[in-house]
């Protein structure tokens, strides 16, 4: 109808299969060896959790999701994750009692918690700390320091292999 009033666009694509180049493959991880781990990621953001679960697949680790505090406490029970990710402000049990209740059980004790949270002040942190998280990482999570810290688990877990029987999600 002229300027400033918009403008309509149609546009046809065909639908076509993928090369088989473009199928994805495994990102290989960064700075050293790379070893696939059990990770579990907590948010009660569903969209993130699952992006960040799927990133982390696609970097060769086994991932289980969940977007609570009870949930998480019977995903880490069931997966016995090496590495876990956990948001602070979850609903139900809040990411703090979260991280004091796997550090209270003899069998998850050793897995490395990391807070993954918005909040970023120094009491946060210290909070994070006196509840058992060995990590505080501020939303959005930099790839190449979770990785870092990922690689960290590799270490402490060197004699813990990937059990293949463990289903992914």
């Amino acid at each position: 109808d002229g300027k400033g009033k918009g403008a309509e666009l149609c546009v046809s694509l065909p639908l076509v299969d993928p090369p088989a180049e473009a199928v994805p493959h495994p990102l290989p991880a960064r700075g050293g060896a790379h070893h696939p781990r059990r990770i579990l990621v907590v948010d009660d953001g569903e969209d993130q959790a699952r992006s960040l679960g799927i990133l982390l697949e696609l970097m060769g680790h086994r991932v289980r999701v969940a977007l609570d505090g009870p949930s998480a406490l019977s995903a880490a029970e069931e997966f016995e994750p090496e590495v876990a990710l956990i948001d602070i402000g979850l609903p139900g049990i809040n990411g703090f009692e979260v991280a004091r209740r796997i550090r209270a059980n003899s069998r998850l004790r050793d897995i490395l918690l990391i807070a993954q949270t918005g909040w970023g002040q120094e009491e946060d942190r210290q909070r994070s700390h006196a509840a058992g998280f060995d990590e505080h990482m501020v939303k959005p999570v930099d790839l190449e320091d979770l990785t870092q810290l990922i690689d960290r688990a590799t270490l402490r877990n060197a004699s813990a292999p990937l059990p293949e029987d463990i289903p992914k999600h």
